[in-house]
């Protein structure tokens, strides 16, 4: 694995509280960092790959100043429409369409897992952007990952038309639904990428809040905890962060944090950041060294393991926001994909 980690250890489901000192020093002490691999996927195969939905052994690896050129180009020829992303139902996997709430639910089985685990995506895009083919994409190669039997993709009501709480009653709708159709709580994986992370984390407070059954984890990619400003990254990282940083299509609304509404954005149900996480399910956090939330998500995962929360939070140097959903075919973008498997791996056997 290519990041830096910082984990909260998972040695059992319900840990003992720590101080806040000691969990620092979990955090910084607890540093690992893999091998990587040798052998560079193409752009055009790895394209190829998202349509079979499984993920190559191997990635590009880049450093330094070609690394961040790559990224910059990349980006640049997503944006122009220069790479097209086509999706298709194949490989095995069935497709329904349903409703949660005023939300379109797409639901995805592959009969030939070999575990009953249910992947629920909620996707990013700062409350501002619909569900898109590169979400739907990433959502079944993580599902086939993880060995899931179903994969539900949430195409939640967005900004400016719909202000919160309308995201969070549509994730409340799908999974309400989802444990209708008999699955396990013990057996669901929420996922959520960017404002996607920031809606999982409000989905799992709501559920405590009402007394209902928390997923077995949470998997937050590059998490959106803090709607406020203030934080050093968004300052320091700016000029870093090519995906979500200055002159990017989405710094703008960021800021604007449209999906707020009429609430202020330090409201701890806007900004998770400031909420009580006690009770929260395990989690584990992923970061890009030079993404712009890289400050309010290291705030986060330190008070989530304060907090008792089972955390692991680990930052990918020289990553920008979201890298894993915008650059699969890197090698830190496979790293993390390895990462949530292991992750979910170890969860399912600690039960």
């Amino acid at each position: 694995m290519s990041g830096k980690t910082f984990p909260i250890p998972l040695s059992s489901l319900r840990p003992e509280r720590a101080s806040f000192e000691g969990i620092s020093m979990r955090f910084m002490n607890r540093f690992a960092k893999a091998a990587v691999f040798t052998v560079c996927a193409s752009l055009v195969s790895s394209m190829a790959w998202a349509g079979a939905f499984d993920l190559p052994s191997e990635g590009k690896i880049l450093t330094g100043t070609a690394q961040q050129t790559y990224i910059n180009q990349r980006m640049h020829d997503l944006r122009s429409g220069k790479v097209k992303i086509t999706f298709s139902v194949t490989d095995g996997w069935e497709k329904q369409m349903l409703k949660a709430g005023s939300a379109d639910l797409e639901r995805y089985d592959y009969p030939a897992a070999k575990t009953n685990r249910v992947l629920l995506q909620l996707h990013g895009g700062a409350y501002v952007q619909k569900l898109d083919d590169l979400y739907r994409i990433t959502a079944l190669t993580q599902g086939k990952l993880i060995s899931a039997r179903t994969v539900y993709s949430l195409d939640y009501r967005v900004a400016p038309k719909a202000v919160y709480p309308a995201a969070l009653e549509e994730a409340l709708a799908a999974y309400r639904g989802i444990l209708d159709t008999g699955a396990k709580p013990a057996d669901i994986i929420v996922v959520g990428d960017s404002a996607g992370g920031n809606l999982a984390l409000e989905l799992s407070l709501a559920l405590k809040e009402k007394g209902l059954p928390q997923p077995a984890a949470l998997i937050l990619q590059s998490p959106w905890t803090d709607m406020g400003t203030s934080r050093a990254s968004r300052v320091t990282n700016f000029k870093k962060d090519l995906i979500l940083g200055e002159g990017t299509p989405f710094s703008g609304p960021v800021v604007e944090a449209a999906y707020a509404g009429k609430l202020p954005v330090d409201d701890p149900r806007l900004s998770p950041v400031n909420a009580d996480l006690r009770g929260l399910p395990p989690m584990l956090i992923q970061a890009g060294g030079y993404e712009v939330f890289l400050s309010e998500i290291e705030d986060f995962a330190r008070k989530a393991g304060e907090s008792g929360v089972l955390t692991t939070l680990t930052v990918y140097p020289g990553m920008s926001h979201d890298f894993a959903l915008c650059l699969p075919e890197l090698q830190e973008s496979i790293d993390s994909m390895k990462e949530i498997r292991d992750f979910v791996n170890r969860i399912d056997r600690a039960k």
